[in-house]
């Protein structure tokens, strides 16, 4: 009996307790619905004409929450998307802005998180990675002290930091137990990296939904004072196998093994 490369590959893969199903990266630029758009490119903030609303959107069967409210001349949080590419403006007024200058590559959509800032992943997913960066907003703040329209701040010091922590639940909305935690250290000092940082989530497991937070060295007395912003992009994950599927692998398994007794008598 002879066992090809697939065969071989799918009875590694149940040996080791890893096998996957297809690859789905979310790029966020099949998206084309935009709030406004300006000389450095479009953003969306849950803003769609309609007045306040909680509907959030999705891609590639990824759901992110969204809070727009219409109120104050509107204000968001959760997660919006964009394609601004503005490294050089300090401020609030470029809060959607991924101090890369535009998405991995380049170009390209991607999603910008903030505030109570979740997403919820297909049933029966395993997550694999995601892409990070600062907002030019945060950068800025960190590497400059600049914050308009507020007063100026000092600059970060050598020993300030700012983390992202994503946290995996068993459930949608960030719901029921805890399947792991995944900090990445994004700024330290007073020289963000004006890159994408590609960040390994296997910790997180099979997660159907993920928690953004923040924590700081630069702390005041309401939190953290450094704009809790993150860019993402090139999320990836894969499909769990269905039963069924491990247990044909399993009797392709069980089949081959009495195969290998012999070749070793």
């Amino acid at each position: 009996m002879r066992i090809n490369l697939a065969t071989g590959l799918l009875i590694a893969a149940c040996l080791s307790g890893h096998a996957r199903g297809a690859l789905v990266t979310v790029s966020f630029d099949e998206l084309n619905t935009y709030t406004a758009t300006g000389a450095t490119g479009s953003y969306y903030n849950g803003d769609s004409g309609i007045g306040s609303n909680t509907d959030g959107w999705s891609s590639s069967g990824v759901f992110f929450n969204n809070s727009y409210s219409s109120d104050f001349g509107g204000f968001w949080s959760g997660w919006s998307y964009s394609n601004v590419a503005d490294s050089a403006t300090a401020g609030f007024a470029n809060q959607y802005a991924a101090f890369p200058g535009g998405g991995v590559g380049g170009a390209g959509n991607y999603a910008v998180a903030f505030s109570q800032a979740v997403f919820d992943l297909p049933a029966d997913s395993a997550l694999i990675s995601v892409s990070l960066s600062a907002t030019t907003y945060t950068a800025l703040y960190a590497r400059d002290g600049l914050s308009p329209p507020f007063a100026a701040v000092s600059p970060y010091a050598a020993d300030d930091f700012f983390d992202v922590v994503l946290t995996g639940f068993t459930a949608a909305g960030a719901t029921g137990a805890q399947t792991g935690s995944v900090t990445h250290r994004l700024m330290m000092g007073p020289n963000p990296p004006a890159t994408w940082q590609s960040i390994d989530l296997t910790a997180l497991g099979n997660a159907r939904s993920v928690e953004v937070s923040f924590a700081s060295s630069d702390v005041g007395p309401f939190g953290i004072d450094t704009p809790t912003y993150v860019a993402i992009d090139n999320l990836t994950f894969s499909a769990v196998p269905e039963p069924g599927a491990f247990a044909l692998a399993g009797l392709v398994v069980a089949g081959a093994l009495p195969v290998f007794r012999r070749r070793r008598s």
